[in-house]
């Protein structure tokens, strides 16, 4: 009898545990709300589950995590497909993701602390807190007059790089996979920060040694003279470092994770967590290309502020709420107003001119964009084809990610996915085209 009695009480039981860690996934977002009272409609916001719902049927993406919160409440939460399309399962809401250059704003974010901390200036050059980025050379193309075509020669830089050129990516520093400059990649490759297979995804460096790699290597553009998606990031984390003394994720989790109560972000997955970690198709849908994504399962030889973080929808709206709090959530401080403000201005201006691949083209498929201090900023209410206002600011990652946040509007989205596909820029304008267009006030 009483073994009958525990019997029936065990899908009880597991029922209530399920509706806990539901109830906790979605407390480590914000608070929820009926999106009516804030401005919303239901019914537009569920063509999002219509449109995602599809990609997952069509099996273009194994699955995902969308998150919207407007005038700080959660709107809208939702897991579609599968966590692991090997092993089986259902995605969650505090699904764990590997977010790649997601990890970029918080790294900038850290970095904007010492900043306000008195500890470092945005007109410092780089070479004050690591030495090997004194007495920069650069690599300058010239035409090759005997095979003709483009030749480059080591030339010495006008300036040092600053701690404003490593947060609007005009330092002259380049990623290995996406420059053109031979010497550059040459040299990348001689220190070991980029291998034609695996760049920053064999995580064995650590910081110190990328960063002296980084500071021997000849820059591929002049300072502060254009804008080039770069490895900048990654020196801003070995800035940090140095500076405060701490492993990267050490001054994250102490300064933004913990008082965010960001609790599942960090550059590795314990095993603990390991049954909530998201994985990619094993081959892209539509290249046929394998799908390599970097292994968390171990303490990585550096805390990558470029690409090497690992979060949760939840979490990361959380962070996104902050900013567009002006750098507080639920009376907690992160940053100042007027340091938010700065970061989300426009640090460009003319420099975005001599973009060869401006940020907007490379993140959304589309021109209106600039560049701040570690988010890509929206121009003008009409200048992308694509909705949203200006002052929004916004990125991505590698694998899959997505966030914005919109002041005008007092909206922010987190998009998660694994699904490092070409369709990346398409389903970033999805999010934010369906999510605008259910706002009603």
């Amino acid at each position: 009898m009483a073994h009958t009695q525990r019997s029936s009480l065990v899908p009880t039981l597991l029922a209530a545990v399920a509706a806990l860690a539901a109830g906790a996934a979605l407390a480590q977002a914000l608070p929820t709300a009926a999106p009516e009272s804030v401005g919303m409609s239901s019914e537009r916001l569920d063509k999002l589950t219509t449109v995602f719902q599809k990609e997952i049927t069509d099996k273009k993406l194994p699955g995902a995590v969308v998150m919207v919160a407007r005038k700080g409440k959660l709107v809208y939460a939702k897991a579609f497909g599968s966590l692991n399309n090997a092993s089986g399962g259902a995605m969650a809401t505090d699904s764990i993701f590997r977010i790649y250059s997601m990890t970029k704003p918080l790294a900038s974010t850290a970095l904007m602390m010492l900043v306000e901390d008195g500890r470092v200036q945005l007109t410092d050059p780089v070479g004050k807190f690591l030495p090997s980025f004194k007495n920069p050379m650069v690599s300058a193309p010239t035409f090759d007059p005997v095979f003709g075509g483009v030749a480059y020669k080591l030339v010495p830089a006008n300036r040092e790089p600053t701690i404003q050129d490593l947060l609007r990516h005009t330092s002259g520093l380049a990623y290995g996979e996406l420059t053109k400059n031979t010497l550059v990649r040459e040299a990348y490759i001689k220190a070991g920060v980029y291998k034609p297979t695996l760049d920053y995804d064999a995580r064995t460096l650590s910081g110190a040694e990328m960063a002296e790699g980084l500071g021997k290597a000849p820059l591929a553009q002049q300072p502060g003279t254009a804008w080039e998606y770069s490895l900048s990031v990654d020196v801003q984390g070995r800035v940090v470092e140095a500076v405060s003394g701490q492993r990267l994720g050490d001054f994250l989790q102490q300064r933004l994770f913990k008082p965010l109560k960001m609790v599942d972000s960090g550059f590795s997955v314990p095993a603990a967590k390991a049954a909530r970690l998201a994985e990619a198709f094993p081959k892209d849908p539509a290249t046929g290309v394998d799908n390599k994504l970097i292994d968390v399962s171990q303490t990585p030889g550096n805390d990558s502020g470029g690409a090497g973080g690992v979060s949760t929808a939840g979490d990361y709206l959380r962070y996104c709420q902050a900013m567009l709090n002006g750098g507080q959530l639920e009376g907690t401080r992160i940053l100042s107003r007027s340091t938010v403000q700065l970061m989300t201005s426009d640090h460009l201006g003319p420099v975005l001119a001599s973009a060869a691949v401006n940020p907007g083209a490379l993140l959304m498929g589309v021109a209106g964009y600039t560049f701040g201090l570690g988010f890509m900023v929206r121009q003008g209410d009409g200048m992308a084809g694509v909705h949203g206002s200006a002052g929004e600011f916004m990125w991505a990652g590698y694998a899959g990610t997505f966030f914005w946040a919109e002041p005008k509007e007092q909206i922010c989205g987190v998009y998660m996915s694994q699904a490092p596909s070409p369709l990346r820029a398409y389903y970033r304008r999805a999010m934010k085209d369906l999510v605008s267009q259910a706002i009603v006030d």
